[in-house]
């Protein structure tokens, strides 16, 4: 990766790092070891990594588990408590995963601290240490004011992205663009997106803070659309020529309006700005070319465009739309795979083949309702 893509992946990571740094500053804190943050979605109950700094490895990196297996973590969303684990091992010996990961890693305690705010649970942020022991009254008493900035600071980033969500939203259910992208729709694309990213993380170098980014990005991907005239966004038939260029025209109008939200919400410094301009911007483009409205191929098209492709296109295969039905998974796999290196990027296509699993479930959670 070179210079410019690597900036897309700063952001929340690289500011945790140096408070982490400025922390160790204070001499109580001097072995405070690691700082890591999960994220809560409360749509499916995961607790997903998300960033963090740590003095050596971090043992738990793309890795998700369900709040509802984890009723430690579970008791202090419900009473908003904090928990201190001075001797990991223990936690380790009983059983506990994520203190076996700790321990191999050399750490020995932990502190932990819920972020949740008006009845919203956001996650989580961990605090460990080398050192058995090394969360005493004291160290926790000049922790807190850290702890609560760095919750603070997740909650503004969180927030931002949900408002940004909830204006394109508004500006959906106002406009009289009636389309297909329902929020069920949206709600599995985007986690369709989760699960093949999640897949290629390790051999493309993608953090959990990308991926989260990714995730929370997808549904923003089409909303050009509200551009583009009912007649042709519900067409049963196949598009004229005329209508069609009119459809890709939603494309420069979502980059457009991206564009235009952050400007008039002056969020300039909301990270991975460019990864979510690239999805609007990129995600009908083809690896041979063929695609619009750039005709990029190969690796000129972004990575987290060629994700959004492959997750928009076979949650639209399995969907009914007024111009078909539903088709079974097998079946959309089964076109992906017989265009994969042609239309859709290999690799995304592989790694969307090997989780069927999370696909059943992912439908089975997000089915079409009424108020969609």
């Amino acid at each position: 990766m070179d210079e410019v893509e690597q900036g897309l992946y700063r952001g929340v990571a690289e500011r945790l790092i140096c408070l982490h740094d400025e922390i160790k500053t204070d001499g109580t804190l001097v072995a405070l070891n690691r700082v890591a943050i999960a994220l809560y979605d409360a749509k499916t109950d995961l607790l997903k990594t998300f960033i963090h700094s740590s003095d050596g490895d971090s043992p738990l990196v793309n890795h998700t588990s369900r709040l509802a297996e984890l009723p430690s973590l579970q008791q202090l969303a419900w009473t908003g408590a904090r928990r201190i684990i001075h001797d990991l091992a223990e936690a380790a010996e009983r059983g506990q995963d994520h203190a076996r990961r700790l321990i191999a890693a050399g750490y020995r305690s932990s502190y932990t601290m819920p972020i949740q705010h008006r009845g919203i649970l956001y996650g989580f942020v961990f605090f460990n240490s080398f050192q058995a022991g090394y969360f005493a009254p004291s160290v926790v008493s000049r922790l807190r004011p850290y702890a609560e900035l760095i919750a603070l600071s997740i909650m503004r980033d969180l927030d931002t992205l949900r408002m940004m969500q909830a204006a394109v939203k508004t500006i959906r259910s106002v406009s009289s663009a009636r389309d297909e992208e329902t929020g069920a729709h949206l709600a599995r694309m985007a986690r369709y997106a989760r699960v093949v990213a999640q897949r290629l993380a390790g051999p493309n170098g993608l953090t959990d803070e990308y991926v989260e980014y990714l995730f929370q990005f997808c549904p923003l991907h089409d909303v050009g659309k509200i551009a583009v005239p009912d007649a042709i966004l519900l067409k049963p038939g196949r598009l004229t020529p005329d209508e069609f260029t009119a459809m890709k025209a939603h494309v420069a109008k979502g980059v457009e309006i991206v564009d235009g939200m952050i400007s008039d919400f002056e969020l300039r410094s909301l990270p991975h700005f460019q990864v979510l301009r690239n999805i609007v911007a990129y995600h009908h483009e083809a690896l041979d070319g063929s695609g619009y409205p750039y005709g990029l191929s190969g690796a000129d098209i972004p990575i987290e465009a060629r994700i959004a492709a492959v997750a928009d296109v076979f949650d639209a295969l399995t969907s009914t739309r007024p111009y078909k039905e539903a088709w079974s998974v097998e079946r959309a796999l089964g076109l992906l795979c017989d265009q994969s290196g042609i239309k859709f990027a290999p690799d995304c296509v592989a790694a969307l083949c090997e989780s069927e699993a999370e696909i059943r479930e992912i439908q089975a959670k997000f089915t079409e309702t009424v108020f969609d």
